[in-house]
């Protein structure tokens, strides 16, 4: 293998130009590319109450800076009637029908007394829901969240409900909201909720213009660049993930890549911090309460600035987290479900340990090999520590694959599913887990220094 890092080759581009991107210029210094690569981080989407819910409030702010909803909206005469919900109902079943009818007028009859801005934004959103393989796309009436607010306005809880064909198993549910106010004594829809503090669940339909790439086994959708490249890497990756942990998954993905890094990080969940994160695997939360549905969101910033070599194991890596289902599992220690991804992310990357591990390998040049396998601490965003305790936890796979065997990798990496890390370690490699931790500390010291 090659001492060094890898050649950059031009940008992918498609007439958008992810920002950041750098159009024929030289490759991201090893070091910068390797942070970015490995800082790749599992991330759980859920919709609903519960300590481990990351997304029950996602996208806050994100519709609202788009859709042109105002507080000169909300305030309106008093009606002439209270607000009746059926009424809310009725017109969420004719917008549900216009997108299926594909009758661009009559969605945006809905909409017609709100102002021109809030018109402008449900017109980019039906021409997006248009361009996706939608199979279903319904608004259902949820709950009023206020009635006869800030001079006669309801904000009504809108519960939105849509399935990818040939990608989703089932529906997808996101939250949204819908102002409505009197108008000629009727209560109509005015704009979103954000001008009475209400917020939306992000999705790619709140982007620009979208474009939608089919790949063989991928389907990327967003208004940012290389739409095409991810679709290929991905179509590439699927065999290569297959290869390790068999056919039982999808073999299919769905990537999302906005231009925009403040929708990428509100997709990815609250408070989410793209910064340093070229791509991450997420679980759109189910329409019926069920496990939900994969997405891999394409940080649009960082992921630009990769190079060739980046790219592919970055979305190798995320793959492998579908595949695995490691968005939503609780049980497989960090180290193990972070170091597999990598395992199988470098897999045919034609670069050295030395290399990819160059941070580590730096660190271990000033002090002794770690004695101990990453915390769950050591992945945070603001950890010190975090490239080193993705190269880490690779090493430690790649160890288990040196010594033991791929197969017996994938067997550990299952049973550390079921069982504790202790009792996995104990039952597949025959190993307590401090002489474990004692030859991953020899192996680092044989590979890097």
């Amino acid at each position: 293998m090659e001492d060094g890092p890898p050649q950059d080759g031009p940008a992918e581009d498609e007439g958008h130009d992810a920002p950041g991107s750098r159009r024929g210029g030289p490759a991201l210094p090893w070091d910068a590319w390797a942070r970015s690569a490995t800082v790749t981080r599992r991330r759980a989407l859920a919709l609903g109450a519960g300590g481990a819910a990351l997304l029950a409030a996602g996208g806050a702010g994100v519709l609202g800076a788009r859709s042109g909803g105002s507080r000169a909206a909300a305030r309106t005469a008093r009606p002439s009637a209270p607000f009746d919900p059926d009424t809310a109902r009725a017109v969420l079943a004719n917008r549900s029908r216009a997108v299926a009818a594909g009758d661009r007028t009559a969605f945006l009859a809905t909409v017609s007394s709100a102002p021109a801005a809030f018109q402008d934004a449900q017109a980019r959103l039906y021409d997006n829901l248009r361009k996706l393989p939608l199979d279903g796309w319904t608004e259902r009436f949820a709950g009023t969240e206020s009635a006869n607010a800030e001079g006669g306005a309801a904000v009504v809880r809108v519960e939105t409900r849509y399935r990818l064909r040939g990608f989703d198993r089932g529906d997808v549910a996101r939250a949204r909201h819908l102002t409505f106010a009197p108008r000629s004594g009727a209560w109509t829809v005015v704009g979103d909720g954000s001008a009475l503090g209400y917020h939306d669940d992000a999705e790619i339909w709140d982007a620009g213009p979208l474009n939608v790439v089919r790949g063989r086994a991928s389907l990327v959708v967003g208004d940012g660049g290389g739409l095409a490249g991810i679709a290929e890497r991905l179509d590439a990756a699927v065999p290569v993930v297959t290869g390790v942990v068999g056919k039982g998954w999808a073999q299919r993905a769905v990537a999302l890549v906005p231009a925009d890094e403040r929708l990428a990080a509100s997709l990815a969940g609250p408070d989410e911090s793209l910064g340093q994160i070229a791509a991450l695997a997420t679980v759109a939360p189910s329409a019926g309460g069920g496990r939900g549905e994969d997405r891999v969101i394409v940080s649009p910033g960082t992921f630009g600035r990769l190079n060739e070599l980046g790219r592919t194991v970055v979305l190798t890596h995320e793959l492998t987290h579908v595949a695995t289902g490691g968005a939503t599992d609780r049980t497989t220690p960090l180290w193990l479900i972070e170091g597999f991804a990598d395992y199988v992310g470098y897999k045919h990357a034609k670069v050295s340990v030395r290399s990819a591990a160059s941070e580590l390998r730096r660190e271990l040049r000033s002090g002794p090999a770690p004695s101990a396998l990453p915390s769950a601490a050591d992945f945070a965003g603001s950890s010190d520590h975090l490239s080193q305790a993705y190269q880490e936890s690779w090493l430690a796979c790649r160890m288990v694959a040196d010594r033991y065997g791929e197969a017996t990798l994938v067997r550990l990496y299952r049973a550390a599913g079921r069982d504790s890390e202790a009792a996995a370690l104990r039952s597949v490699l025959g190993l307590a887990r401090d002489r474990f931790v004692a030859l991953w500390h020899d192996y680092l010291k044989k590979e890097l220094t």
